[in-house]
């Protein structure tokens, strides 16, 4: 009879331990069955769950493994397993598993105690938990960006019930936290589509546009009405657009070059290309500045409004059909088609009532400091990280940077 040995080993890390414990343990023919390790700040965690052929030659095993364990002042400790244990441990692992990806300038421990406190509360186990941003300088006093992500398994009863508590506790304790299955997509996301105004940008341009032609309180409150889902976007558009009749056509360089890039933009544009992801921005707003930013930032695919200007004089009125909520979700099909992927495969990023349509299409939706209506609405948000903490969901480790050449 075979026996089933847990052992667990704990101590100050150095190169070769794996080496040494396992040269022991081959000497026996022993097979592996489960096997991990953790380093923090030099202390190793390390288990190991192994099946000895013969009962009897189990002692041999273990007497060996403790004398050379204790030589290198390493603490160790061993569980018999029994068959039908394994059995349930390896039946447990064919439930669903989720990636928990909880985002904050600082990681606090109350912070992790109460997102792992909802996973337990809806049947989740924690299967891991790995730090993805670079280890936090304690002089720092720049913006900070720390992420942690947990790995966990089960089957919860009403999902909806768990992202609405892990938004609760986001907007209590002023972080992000985002929740998804962990599937074949996840690290395979080929296309990022962007809103442009408030998203890639800090500004609505039709606002700048406004100040120029004297009208900018008048153009802002409706903005934001049609921003947080209080109006229909092309009536409202076309309402706004009225209202730059007449402005000369010289300003608009001005306010292009004025036009500043939210934080972390150029990074993740930068990264997104490194790793041969294709860009589009699926735009409410106007061409003129979409291509102003696509000789910038490398973009590949841009959709937006056309200015219509006759007389070197804005007209108040777009040329061609509006692109409005609908439209970017089947633009952003029509990319997808292009690209040879399937939906799945696509990240959409925006912040307004206009873009939920085409954050509901992609495989990843990414409500990005978004109107409240939006950001319930959407499957996920990020308000308190820069745009480039989408690396993170997609399971980018911030020392990937290096060998990207993209750091910050």
């Amino acid at each position: 009879m075979s026996e089933l040995v847990l052992i667990n080993v704990s101590g100050r890390d150095k190169p070769g331990l794996t080496s040494e414990i396992t040269g022991i343990m081959g000497r026996y023919d022993v097979r592996i069955l489960d096997i991990g390790q953790a380093v923090i700040h030099d202390h190793l965690t390390w288990g190991i769950l192994i099946e000895i052929p013969d009962e009897s030659h189990s002692s041999p095993v273990i007497r060996d493994l403790l004398f050379r364990l204790h030589a290198l002042n390493l603490q160790v400790h061993f569980a018999p397993i029994s068959e039908e244990e394994y059995l349930q441990w390896a039946e447990g692992r064919n439930r669903a598993c989720y990636i928990v990806t909880l985002l904050s300038r600082d990681i606090k421990a109350e912070q992790i105690a109460r997102v792992s406190a909802i996973t337990a509360r809806h049947g989740l186990n924690i299967d891991n938990i790995s730090r993805l941003s670079a280890r936090p300088s304690l002089n720092s006093n720049g913006n900070r960006i720390a992420c942690v992500e947990f790995s966990v398994r089960g089957t919860p009863a009403d999902l909806e019930q768990l992202r609405s508590d892990f938004l609760h506790i986001a907007g209590e304790m002023n972080v992000d936290i985002a929740f998804q299955e962990d599937s074949i997509f996840r690290r395979n996301r080929r296309l990022v589509v962007f809103d442009m105004d408030s998203t890639l940008i800090e500004a609505e341009v039709i606002d700048e546009l406004a100040l120029e032609a004297g009208v900018g309180d008048q153009v802002a409150e409706i903005t934001e009405r049609a921003m947080r889902g209080e109006l229909d976007f092309s009536a409202s558009f076309a309402e706004r657009l009225a209202l730059l009749k007449g402005l000369d056509e010289s300003v608009l360089a001005g306010v292009a070059a004025r036009l500043r890039m939210t934080e972390g933009a150029e990074h993740l544009i930068r990264s997104l290309k490194s790793l041969g992801y294709r860009t589009a921005i699926l735009s409410g707003g106007f061409n003129y500045f979409a291509r102003h930013l696509q000789n910038k930032l490398g973009i590949d695919y841009i959709y937006a409004n056309e200015l219509e200007i006759e007389n070197g004089k804005v007209t108040g009125r777009v040329a061609g059909t509006i692109v409005d909520g609908q439209r970017k979700a089947e633009l952003l099909q029509e990319i997808a088609e292009k690209e040879h992927i399937s939906r799945e495969q696509v990240i959409a990023v925006g912040d307004g009532a206009n873009d939920l349509p085409m954050l509901s299409q992609a495989g990843l939706g990414v409500a990005f400091r978004a109107k409240p209506l939006v950001k319930e609405s959407a499957r996920h948000s990020i308000s308190t990280l820069g745009l480039d903490a989408i690396l993170y969901l997609i399971g980018f480790r911030e020392s990937e940077s290096k060998q990207l050449g993209v750091e910050r």
